[in-house]
């Protein structure tokens, strides 16, 4: 169904059936519910706060798993991200999230052996994701300073891809 047809087909429904089949919908489906959670009750601040507690997890985990290791996942950070682009969560709540994961992780390596290529080359991947995220929505200059200390600790913990994150410096800074 196209969006055109769903909206024909919306504006003959009565604003009782209407109001029925998106209670239905809540009901239904997680992510209808969601959503008009947020809709109507955004607390972006418990959302930060509860997102920073499960980046962190990742990196010190509070439960100590069987082997005892930092997962170190990526993926549970961009997850989160997705989730709040897709409701609607402030650019500013998102760029914060987007640059804690780099600095938790960073704090991280600072204190660990980490041999894994793929860890430095995702950290990079998420810096270069905060940086356009954060140019695109107008708000580079509010995080610039985490910006730029971020790429100073790649450099100063002498990570192999420390001049990607300064290349990427140079670029904004002309």
């Amino acid at each position: 169904m196209s969006k055109r047809d769903l909206k024909k087909y919306l504006t003959e429904l009565s604003q009782e059936q209407l109001q029925d089949q998106i209670i239905e919908l809540y009901e239904k489906f997680a992510p209808v519910k969601v959503f008009y959670d947020f809709v109507f009750n955004p607390k972006e601040e418990t959302l930060l706060h509860e997102a920073k507690i499960k980046i962190s997890n990742e990196y010190f985990p509070v439960k100590v798993t069987r082997r005892g290791k930092a997962k170190m996942r990526r993926s549970v950070a961009q997850k989160i991200v997705k989730h709040f682009i897709v409701l609607g969560v402030d650019p500013f709540v998102i760029a914060d999230v987007m640059l804690y994961n780099i600095e938790i992780a960073q704090t991280y390596a600072a204190g660990n052996l980490i041999k894994q290529e793929l860890f430095y080359k995702s950290m990079f991947n998420s810096f270069e994701q905060a940086v356009t995220f954060s140019i695109s929505n107008g708000i580079f200059e509010e995080f610039n300073e985490r910006i730029t200390a971020i790429a100073e600790e790649a450099k100063r913990r002498k990570w192999k891809n420390r001049s990607d994150f300064e290349a990427i410096l140079e670029k904004i800074t002309l």
